[in-house]
C-alpha cells in the first residue's frame, strides 16, 4: 500500500476567461484547484474546488472523486471543462518526502524533498549533525538503508554506464552524481539541485529516481576519482520509496 506521507500529488491550474453579451462586458475570474492523494496502488482521491468571481461576487464549488487514477483525471477533465466550455490545462506536481537516517556511527540526519513539476525534478535537502566544510551527496542503486554503513544501498546510480563526474561533464557523468555542499559551523547543510533528467515513479529506467537512495558522505567528492569520487565514509541515507 502506498505510505501517504511519502506521495502527494497536488495539481494547481488558474483559468482567466473574458467573454462578452451582447454590448455588456463581463469578466470572469476562475481559479481551479485539484489535490490528489493515492489511497492506495491502484485508488487515487481527488478534491476539485473551483472559485469564480463575477462582478465582485464569489462562488465556490467542490467535487470529490475516487477510483482508478485514468478515471479519475478523465472526471476531472469533463468537470471542469462543463463549468465554462473551456479545456483546462491539467499541470501533475509530484511530491515525496523522506528523511535521512544516521550511518557510520554519526549523528548526521535531515530531510529531503523530491518535487517533479513541467517536466522538472527538484531535490530539495536539509542536513543536520554534519561536520564543518564540504560534504558529498549522491543517488546510489537501491533504497536499501539497512546496513550500518550504508554500503546496503550499492554503488552510484549510473544508468546510461558513463563515468563519474561533475553533473553536465561532456567527459560523463552518473545521473545520481549530484556533487558537493557545504556546512556550516553548527552543523547545517543545503542543497538545492534541479534536473529534467530525473522523474518521480514513471516508467522510464533512465530516468525514474524512484527506489534508489540519497546518500551523503563524510567527505568532498574530488570530481575524478572512479567510480565513486573518493568522498569518504557514508554518512547518511534516505531510501526514495513511495511504498
Amino acid at each position: 500500500m502506498k505510505n501517504f506521507n511519502h506521495l502527494c500529488i497536488a495539481l494547481i491550474s488558474t483559468l482567466v476567461l473574458l467573454t462578452s453579451c451582447g454590448s455588456n462586458n463581463k469578466e470572469v475570474k476562475q481559479s481551479v484547484k485539484v489535490k490528489m492523494e493515492r489511497v492506495d496502488d491502484q485508488t487515487v482521491k481527488a478534491t476539485v474546488t473551483i472559485q469564480k468571481e463575477s462582478r465582485g461576487e464569489q462562488t465556490e464549488t467542490i467535487e470529490v472523486y475516487q477510483g482508478p487514477e485514468a478515471e479519475v483525471k478523465e472526471k476531472i477533465a469533463a468537470y471542469t471543462q462543463s463549468k465554462d466550455g473551456e479545456a483546462i490545462e491539467i499541470e501533475i506536481r509530484k511530491k515525496i518526502k523522506v528523511s535521512l537516517n544516521a550511518k557510520s556511527g554519526t549523528q548526521t540526519t535531515g530531510m529531503v524533498t523530491l518535487t517533479e513539476a513541467d517536466g522538472m525534478v527538484s531535490l530539495e535537502a536539509h542536513i543536520n549533525g554534519l561536520s564543518e566544510g564540504t560534504h558529498a551527496i549522491h543517488l546510489h542503486e537501491t533504497a536499501d538503508c539497512s546496513s550500518e554503513d550504508g554500503t546496503s544501498t550499492g554503488g552510484h546510480w549510473n544508468p546510461t554506464f558513463e563515468n563519474h563526474g561533475f553533473w553536465g561533464s561532456t567527459d560523463g557523468f552518473h545521473r545520481g552524481d549530484i556533487g558537493n555542499f557545504e556546512a556550516d559551523a553548527s552543523g547545517h547543510g543545503m542543497v538545492n539541485f534541479k534536473t529534467d533528467l530525473w522523474c518521480l515513479d514513471c516508467d522510464d529506467p533512465v530516468k525514474n529516481i524512484v527506489g534508489k537512495a540519497i546518500i551523503v558522505h563524510q567527505g568532498q567528492d574530488d570530481l575524478v576519482s572512479q567510480p565513486s569520487g573518493a568522498a569518504g565514509a557514508r554518512i547518511s541515507c534516505a531510501g526514495i520509496i513511495t511504498e
